[in-house]
Protein backbone atom coordinates (compact mmCIF):
# COMPACT_ATOMS: atom_id res chain seq x y z
CA UNK A 1 0.00 0.00 0.00
CA UNK A 2 1.32 3.42 -0.95
CA UNK A 3 0.78 6.68 0.90
CA UNK A 4 0.78 10.02 -0.89
CA UNK A 5 1.89 13.05 1.11
CA UNK A 6 1.36 16.60 -0.08
CA UNK A 7 4.06 19.08 0.99
CA UNK A 8 3.17 22.73 0.65
CA UNK A 9 3.37 26.04 2.50
CA UNK A 10 4.47 29.62 2.29
CA UNK A 11 7.32 31.02 0.19
CA UNK A 12 10.47 31.14 2.29
CA UNK A 13 9.20 28.65 4.84
CA UNK A 14 11.73 25.92 4.03
CA UNK A 15 9.77 23.55 1.75
CA UNK A 16 12.81 22.70 -0.38
CA UNK A 17 14.85 21.62 2.63
CA UNK A 18 11.94 19.62 4.05
CA UNK A 19 11.43 17.92 0.69
CA UNK A 20 15.09 16.82 0.68
CA UNK A 21 14.76 15.47 4.21
CA UNK A 22 11.71 13.41 3.23
CA UNK A 23 13.69 12.08 0.27
CA UNK A 24 16.52 11.10 2.62
CA UNK A 25 13.91 9.30 4.76
CA UNK A 26 12.89 7.11 1.81
CA UNK A 27 10.14 9.10 0.13
CA UNK A 28 9.84 9.20 -3.65
CA UNK A 29 9.59 12.93 -4.42
CA UNK A 30 7.57 14.40 -7.26
CA UNK A 31 8.65 18.00 -7.83
CA UNK A 32 5.41 19.66 -8.92
CA UNK A 33 7.22 22.80 -10.11
CA UNK A 34 8.95 20.64 -12.71
CA UNK A 35 5.62 19.03 -13.58
CA UNK A 36 4.14 22.51 -14.05
CA UNK A 37 6.88 23.27 -16.58
CA UNK A 38 5.90 20.17 -18.54
CA UNK A 39 2.32 21.45 -18.64
CA UNK A 40 3.43 24.50 -20.65
CA UNK A 41 5.87 22.76 -22.99
CA UNK A 42 5.70 24.51 -26.39
CA UNK A 43 2.83 23.17 -28.53
CA UNK A 44 1.35 21.20 -25.63
CA UNK A 45 -2.38 21.54 -25.04
CA UNK A 46 -1.78 23.52 -21.86
CA UNK A 47 0.56 25.98 -23.57
CA UNK A 48 -1.81 26.49 -26.49
CA UNK A 49 -4.74 27.17 -24.16
CA UNK A 50 -2.70 29.71 -22.19
CA UNK A 51 -1.32 31.42 -25.28
CA UNK A 52 -4.81 31.87 -26.72
CA UNK A 53 -5.67 34.01 -23.67
CA UNK A 54 -2.28 35.39 -22.60
CA UNK A 55 -0.46 35.87 -25.88
CA UNK A 56 1.57 38.72 -24.34
CA UNK A 57 3.32 36.19 -22.12
CA UNK A 58 4.58 34.04 -24.99
CA UNK A 59 7.41 34.38 -27.47
CA UNK A 60 7.66 31.90 -30.34
CA UNK A 61 5.30 29.57 -28.52
CA UNK A 62 7.32 29.59 -25.30
CA UNK A 63 6.13 31.03 -21.99
CA UNK A 64 8.22 33.96 -20.74
CA UNK A 65 8.25 33.14 -17.03
CA UNK A 66 9.79 36.41 -15.85
CA UNK A 67 7.24 38.45 -17.77
CA UNK A 68 4.45 36.22 -16.47
CA UNK A 69 5.56 36.58 -12.85
CA UNK A 70 5.83 40.36 -13.14
CA UNK A 71 2.34 40.68 -14.61
CA UNK A 72 0.46 38.05 -12.64
CA UNK A 73 1.77 38.75 -9.13
CA UNK A 74 0.55 42.33 -9.53
CA UNK A 75 -2.97 41.38 -10.57
CA UNK A 76 -4.80 38.78 -8.44
CA UNK A 77 -7.78 38.59 -10.81
CA UNK A 78 -5.50 37.89 -13.77
CA UNK A 79 -3.52 35.35 -11.74
CA UNK A 80 -6.70 33.50 -10.80
CA UNK A 81 -7.74 33.36 -14.45
CA UNK A 82 -4.30 32.12 -15.49
CA UNK A 83 -4.36 29.43 -12.82
CA UNK A 84 -7.87 28.29 -13.67
CA UNK A 85 -6.68 27.57 -17.21
CA UNK A 86 -3.42 25.77 -16.47
CA UNK A 87 -4.03 24.00 -13.15
CA UNK A 88 -6.20 21.19 -14.63
CA UNK A 89 -3.31 20.23 -16.94
CA UNK A 90 -0.78 20.38 -14.10
CA UNK A 91 -2.93 18.27 -11.79
CA UNK A 92 -3.53 15.68 -14.51
CA UNK A 93 0.24 15.30 -14.98
CA UNK A 94 0.80 15.08 -11.22
CA UNK A 95 -1.83 12.35 -11.04
CA UNK A 96 -0.13 10.43 -13.86
CA UNK A 97 3.26 10.61 -12.14
CA UNK A 98 1.73 9.57 -8.81
CA UNK A 99 0.05 6.51 -10.33
CA UNK A 100 3.27 5.57 -12.12
CA UNK A 101 5.17 5.76 -8.83
CA UNK A 102 2.59 3.49 -7.20
CA UNK A 103 2.82 1.04 -10.10
CA UNK A 104 6.61 1.00 -9.69
CA UNK A 105 6.19 -0.06 -6.09
CA UNK A 106 6.94 3.22 -4.29
CA UNK A 107 5.41 3.01 -0.81
CA UNK A 108 6.02 6.59 0.31
CA UNK A 109 5.32 9.33 -2.24
CA UNK A 110 5.77 13.05 -1.63
CA UNK A 111 4.21 15.73 -3.80
CA UNK A 112 6.40 18.82 -3.37
CA UNK A 113 3.77 21.33 -4.45
CA UNK A 114 3.79 25.06 -3.55
CA UNK A 115 0.28 25.44 -5.02
CA UNK A 116 -1.08 22.10 -3.80
CA UNK A 117 -4.44 23.50 -2.68
CA UNK A 118 -4.86 25.98 -5.52
CA UNK A 119 -4.37 23.21 -8.10
CA UNK A 120 -6.67 20.90 -6.12
CA UNK A 121 -3.84 18.36 -6.04
CA UNK A 122 -4.55 17.93 -2.31
CA UNK A 123 -7.33 15.57 -3.43
CA UNK A 124 -4.60 13.16 -4.55
CA UNK A 125 -3.08 13.06 -1.06
CA UNK A 126 -3.61 10.94 2.02
CA UNK A 127 -1.68 13.32 4.29
CA UNK A 128 -0.92 17.04 4.07
CA UNK A 129 2.24 18.63 5.51
CA UNK A 130 2.61 22.42 5.48
CA UNK A 131 5.62 24.60 6.23
CA UNK A 132 5.06 28.04 7.74
CA UNK A 133 7.20 30.85 9.15
CA UNK A 134 6.75 34.45 10.27
CA UNK A 135 6.43 36.89 7.37
CA UNK A 136 9.49 39.00 8.24
CA UNK A 137 11.66 35.90 8.43
CA UNK A 138 10.35 34.65 5.10
CA UNK A 139 10.86 38.08 3.59
CA UNK A 140 14.56 38.10 4.46
CA UNK A 141 15.00 34.59 3.09
CA UNK A 142 13.25 35.29 -0.21
CA UNK A 143 15.04 38.60 -0.83
CA UNK A 144 18.39 36.91 -0.24
CA UNK A 145 17.60 33.70 -2.12
CA UNK A 146 15.90 35.10 -5.21
CA UNK A 147 17.69 38.46 -5.25
CA UNK A 148 14.46 40.42 -5.49
CA UNK A 149 13.19 43.53 -3.75
CA UNK A 150 11.11 43.45 -0.59
CA UNK A 151 8.21 44.87 -2.61
CA UNK A 152 8.41 42.01 -5.11
CA UNK A 153 8.57 39.50 -2.28
CA UNK A 154 5.52 40.98 -0.58
CA UNK A 155 3.61 40.92 -3.89
CA UNK A 156 4.41 37.22 -4.13
CA UNK A 157 3.19 36.68 -0.56
CA UNK A 158 -0.07 38.49 -1.27
CA UNK A 159 -0.93 35.99 -4.00
CA UNK A 160 -0.60 33.04 -1.63
CA UNK A 161 -2.81 31.44 0.99
CA UNK A 162 -2.38 32.68 4.55
CA UNK A 163 -0.91 30.91 7.55
CA UNK A 164 -4.30 30.17 9.10
CA UNK A 165 -5.38 28.32 5.97
CA UNK A 166 -2.32 26.06 5.99
CA UNK A 167 -2.72 25.30 9.69
CA UNK A 168 -6.41 24.42 9.41
CA UNK A 169 -6.02 22.29 6.26
CA UNK A 170 -2.95 20.24 7.22
CA UNK A 171 -2.31 17.05 9.17
CA UNK A 172 1.20 18.19 10.13
CA UNK A 173 2.59 21.74 10.33
CA UNK A 174 6.33 22.44 10.43
CA UNK A 175 7.05 25.88 11.89
CA UNK A 176 10.42 27.16 10.66
CA UNK A 177 11.20 30.33 12.61
CA UNK A 178 14.36 29.20 14.35
CA UNK A 179 17.51 27.23 13.72
CA UNK A 180 17.93 25.14 10.60
CA UNK A 181 18.74 22.14 12.78
CA UNK A 182 15.43 22.52 14.63
CA UNK A 183 13.51 22.52 11.35
CA UNK A 184 15.41 19.43 10.18
CA UNK A 185 14.53 17.60 13.39
CA UNK A 186 10.85 18.46 12.99
CA UNK A 187 10.89 17.29 9.37
CA UNK A 188 12.59 13.98 10.20
CA UNK A 189 10.12 13.38 13.04
CA UNK A 190 7.16 14.14 10.75
CA UNK A 191 8.42 11.83 7.99
CA UNK A 192 8.93 8.98 10.47
CA UNK A 193 5.48 9.43 12.01
CA UNK A 194 3.85 9.29 8.57
CA UNK A 195 5.78 6.14 7.64
CA UNK A 196 4.93 4.49 10.95
CA UNK A 197 1.26 5.36 10.50
CA UNK A 198 1.24 3.89 7.00
CA UNK A 199 3.20 0.78 8.02
CA UNK A 200 0.71 0.28 10.85
CA UNK A 201 -2.19 0.32 8.40
CA UNK A 202 -0.44 -2.20 6.19
CA UNK A 203 0.13 -4.49 9.19
CA UNK A 204 -3.51 -4.20 10.26
CA UNK A 205 -4.69 -5.13 6.76
CA UNK A 206 -2.41 -8.17 6.65
CA UNK A 207 -3.65 -9.34 10.06
CA UNK A 208 -7.25 -9.09 8.91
Amino acid sequence: MSIVVGLTGQSGSGKTAVSQIFKDEGFYVINCDLVARKAVTPNSEGALVLESRFSQLFSNGELDRKRAAKLLFNDRKLLDEYNSLIFPYITALISEETELAKTNGERYILLDAPTLFEAKADKLCDVIVSCIADEEIRLKRIVKRDKISKLSARERFSSQLNEEFFISHSDFVIVNNGKYSDMCSKAVDTAKKIKERNDGKIKEQKEK
